[in-house]
């Protein structure tokens, strides 16, 4: 077959699971050219699906699709899985509005078992569908695709503990590529390190198994007893290994790259029935010098130039302005400290780990445990800041109310991402963190707009009593107009009292709203905008300058329920008004992948439609 037909030809698993040697190494390669050219220009998760194409291709050529369960851990690196299982034809539309998404998604395919987004999932997910297998009596194994990164989360632990010596046909792929986005920290990595370097063993095993299966007539009892003392060898060389104790068959590490041994390796654990732990190693990138050279930048990344490596798109972002104010606020305080969960350059906090090392702490893919990290910080007199992307802190709900609020402790939380996020969809939108903060008693909420204001409202954060958040969303300043001078106050009013029609938000779409504002003029409707920089708690002077109005509109790029706008509602008409009060904000739905501009269209917050919104208002009430 022609080397430029192969990948276009695979329709399904099975299409790939006669193929040589040779074919396979072509179609790998043909797959990470795709996987390039795609990414290049939709942007996407690149080199993390670049390390597991042979990891991929062997899954699926080892088992069967879709009675075999495969679970990718976070799903980021499942573009590969997607090529194989029917998609390929679509695959240039993935991460954009209506296309295929960039993460597992059972509604696309039934080669996709769950919906998979965020980290640590995957073990606990398969054993829930290993035991629902068993319940059911289905035949089939169920296998959890978790990096090393991913394997820095609790969760992974809570899931080993439960999968270990009780479930058959379970097995759990460590895709260890010492990286989760940024470098891996903490004791597991340096564990898996050890793991890695024991090569002895592994070496001495294989020579062995090829021995005695040369052996006629008794070679095959010999190589079963050896394996039924394989662990005592191994103990020998490992000395055990976390994995074994938690009761699973230990099999590596093993070159993640390496077609053939990956396959024997698979094939192998089949045949245990008993919860097998395969080490395979990969190299994030491979196959693209930039990526290889510069996995981190190219983990998450907008569109590229394919042939330098370079952006399309760059420019300040709020990110590096909250990471530049760290770094002034730990030259004047020396107990400030900077928390992330293996998110330092996407936080912006690469200069300050630099700076000051000794007060930034890495605590890996464990939100939670950052969380209980930076109250124990707090108790101990320091002034932890603790920077987080929105649709991750989440994660640690309890924390902030047991391990932070009740003591009002002073934790402040950056959390980044706030808001739609666009083609990552559902599972990263940023729109769930206004609403959980406003329900837990004496958490401050800042929403700045502009960079001036996100370094002062971080500034004023980190000085306040108990945990105070500052959210701001993903990429570079929106922009209020030249003549707007922020007054880094809890609210801005822009406009005159009284006015007709008063458009009431906060954060990003603040600027949708001023221009709302102008093409609601431009057709003689007087309005005003009341810009909230401070949500939690809400200034009362704010209700004063709202009530004159005869119309109240709250655009909230948030979910409705339990949101901003229903603490507005409530404190207005504690404060007498009388008019009308309209919301428009997310109302118990996720949002699908889109750019921002379109989503924030869809919803109903784009300048045009906020517009639209409050004259059909006005004419109604009238």
């Amino acid at each position: 077959m022609p080397e430029t037909m192969l990948l276009d030809s695979i329709c399904s698993p099975e299409d790939i699971k006669g193929l040589s040697y040779d074919d396979t190494a072509v179609l790998c390669s043909q797959i990470r050219e795709r996987l390039i050219s795609v990414t290049a220009k939709n942007g996407g998760h690149l080199a993390s699906n670049l390390g597991v194409v042979e990891l991929t291709v062997a899954l699926h050529r080892v088992f069967d699709s879709p009675k075999d369960k495969i679970v990718f851990d976070v799903g980021h690196q499942c573009y590969t899985h997607k090529l194989l299982t029917g998609r390929g034809g679509e695959f240039a539309s993935v991460r954009t509005e209506g296309g295929l998404s960039g993460f597992p998604k059972p509604t696309e395919s039934v080669h996709d078992p769950v919906i998979c987004g965020h980290s640590s999932t995957s073990i606990s997910v398969a054993c829930g569908l290993a035991k629902a297998k068993a319940l059911s009596g289905e035949e089939g194994f169920v296998i959890a695709v978790i990096g090393d990164g991913a394997l820095t989360g609790g969760l992974a632990y809570e899931g080993l503990n439960n999968a270990g010596r009780e479930l058959k046909n379970f097995i759990v792929v460590l895709n260890d590529n010492k990286m989760s986005i940024s470098k891996n920290v903490g004791a597991v990595a340096r564990y898996l390190a050890v793991m890695r370097s024991k090569t002895s063993y592994v070496r001495f095993k294989n020579r062995l198994a090829k021995f005695s299966g040369s052996i006629p007539l008794v070679g095959k009892k010999l190589r079963g007893a050896m394996f039924r003392s394989k662990r005592a060898l191994k103990n020998a060389i490992y000395k055990s290994t976390l994995f074994e104790n938690m009761g699973f068959a230990y099999l590596g590490p093993v070159d993640g790259h390496n077609q053939k041994l990956l396959e024997q390796t698979l094939s192998l654990a089949k045949t245990l029935n008993r919860p097998v732990i395969i080490h395979a190693c990969t190299h994030k990138g491979k196959g693209y010098p930039f990526a290889e050279k510069h996995p981190r930048v190219f983990h998450g990344v907008g569109g590229f130039d394919i042939e330098t490596g370079e952006p399309k798109i760059s420019g300040d972002s709020y990110s590096d302005v909250f990471g530049r104010t760290m770094c002034e606020l730990a030259e004047s305080d020396p107990k400030l400290c900077a928390v992330t969960a293996a998110m330092k350059a996407g936080t912006g906090l690469n200069d300050f780990s630099l700076k000051f090392n000794d007060r930034f702490f890495d605590c890996g893919i464990a939100e939670q445990h950052a969380v209980t990290f930076c109250g124990g910080l707090a108790a101990g007199g320091m002034n932890p800041v603790f920077a987080v992307y929105s649709s991750f802190i989440q994660r640690s709900y309890d924390q902030i109310i047991h391990d932070a609020a009740i003591a009002g402790l002073n934790v402040t939380i950056a959390v980044d991402r706030a808001g739609i996020v666009g083609e990552d969809g559902e599972t990263h939108q940023g729109i769930f963190d206004c609403a959980m903060f406003n329900s837990v008693p004496g958490v401050s909420i800042y929403t700045p707009a502009l960079f001036s204001e996100l370094s002062e409202f971080t500034k004023r954060a980190v000085n306040e009593s108990g945990v105070a958040v500052v959210r701001y969303p993903r990429g570079g300043e929106c922009s209020l107009g030249d003549d707007f001078v922020p007054s880094f106050e809890a609210f801005d009013f822009i406009g005159e009292k009284g006015a007709q029609a008063l458009l009431v938000t906060y954060g990003r779409i603040s600027a949708n709203a001023a221009k709302a504002c102008e093409l609601l003029r431009e057709k003689g409707i007087s309005c005003a905008l009341l810009k909230l920089n401070r949500v939690r708690p809400i200034d009362p002077k704010c209700y004063e300058a709202a009530k004159a109005s005869q119309l109240v509109y709250f655009f909230e790029e948030g979910i409705l329920q339990g949101g901003i706008c229903c603490s507005f509602s409530q404190g207005l008409h504690q404060h007498g008004f009388g008019g009308i009060y309209r919301v428009r904000a997310i109302d118990d739905t996720f949002v699908p992948q889109a750019s921002v501009a379109s989503s924030l269209a869809s919803l109903g917050l784009s300048a045009e439609k906020m517009a639209d919104a409050v004259e059909t208002e006005l004419k109604n009430g009238k």
